[in-house]
């Protein structure tokens, strides 16, 4: 875990393929959720996120959770596995985009990129809203933002043509910018992007 940047001091060992068997079996329990989440423990807060009822969750426990954000893992594991499928997930996207702290500012673009995976029926208006936050936070140096801010720019290119065409516009003038992070982002995301136009051509 140490090797891959995550913390280990409350950490059992279970791996995730296990969580998420046990996860399975239990399927959705809000009640338990909130518990395991207070135990501190490193799964037990992965197995929370994983039965989690999304339209039990409230924007103040989304706010504690956030806040409670040790790693990238976990970040990453809350806002795919139950975040994003709130009735709250773009308007949160839009909030912690602009936080203070690295794993909440992750959090923020881990949310655009989930919500591009997991929500086939939104409209492309909800992306296209997301870019100029893309544009706007993409000179942030950090490890875990920097990342987060590439996977959304790629996940709502990925989404179709038009999206596509968008985030490749938006990568582009990241590319002109006198900010090393922001040409990381763009180069990064143009070098999957324009593969997946050529294939489409």
């Amino acid at each position: 875990m140490k090797r891959f940047g995550i913390r280990d001091e409350f950490a059992l060992g279970i791996p995730l393929p296990e969580l998420r068997k046990i996860s399975k079996s239990i399927k959705t329990d809000q009640a338990l959720s909130m518990t395991l989440w207070k135990t501190n423990f490193h799964e037990a807060k992965l197995l929370a996120s994983m039965i989690g009822d999304a339209a039990k969750v409230t924007p103040k426990q989304m706010d504690e959770w956030v806040n409670d954000f040790n790693s990238w893992d976990l970040c990453d594991q809350v806002c795919g596995n139950l975040f994003d499928k709130t009735p709250y997930a773009v308007e949160k996207a839009f909030e912690y985009s602009q936080g203070p702290h690295e794993f909440t500012k992750r959090a923020g673009f881990v949310l655009m990129a989930e919500y591009a995976v997991h929500n086939k029926k939104a409209g492309d208006e909800v992306f296209v809203s997301f870019l100029p936050v893309i544009q706007r936070e993409a000179c942030d140096p950090r490890n875990f933002v920097r990342k987060a801010v590439n996977w959304s720019l790629r996940q709502i290119g990925k989404r179709n043509g038009c999206l596509r065409d968008k985030a490749i516009q938006t990568a582009s003038v990241l590319l002109e910018m006198d900010c090393k992070t922001a040409r990381w982002i763009a180069s990064e995301a143009l070098r999957e992007l324009k593969r997946k136009s050529d294939r489409n051509q």
